[in-house]
């Protein structure tokens, strides 16, 4: 856990956090987790949105599925694919801290700033 100013903030493991940011590097991917995030769909349903192979698209998805992005449940012949709206909830807390502490450190620079100007003018 990583608690910082007053706000606990769980903060995942390096891989994870590694998975996650690397899965959303790729446009792709991060198109498959907004479709999902609207509603699930079949990785099927999933391919023909895209200019590649079905291989392709499934690839894709477990590279999602790697980072805990989005789960898969067999539904027949079909995978159908879920969002996980938990894992990008704890990666924007995790960049929430990030800026958090870099607003602090500019609010300090100024501060220290201040303190220099006040000095000089005596």
């Amino acid at each position: 856990m990583l608690t910082y100013n007053q706000m606990v903030v769980y903060q995942l493991s390096d891989s994870a956090v590694d998975r996650i940011f690397q899965a959303l590097a790729d446009a792709t991917r991060r198109d498959i987790v907004e479709r999902i995030l609207r509603r699930e769909q079949s990785v099927s349903d999933l391919a023909r949105h895209y200019d590649m192979s079905f291989a392709a698209v499934q690839k894709h998805v477990a590279v999602l599925e790697r980072a805990t992005l989005v789960t898969k449940e067999r539904r027949g012949r079909e995978q159908i694919v879920h969002g996980n709206s938990e894992t990008l909830r704890r990666a924007a807390e995790l960049l929430d801290a990030y800026e958090q502490i870099w607003h602090e450190r500019a609010s300090r620079i100024g501060e220290i700033l201040s303190e220099t100007e006040k000095g000089s003018d005596t």
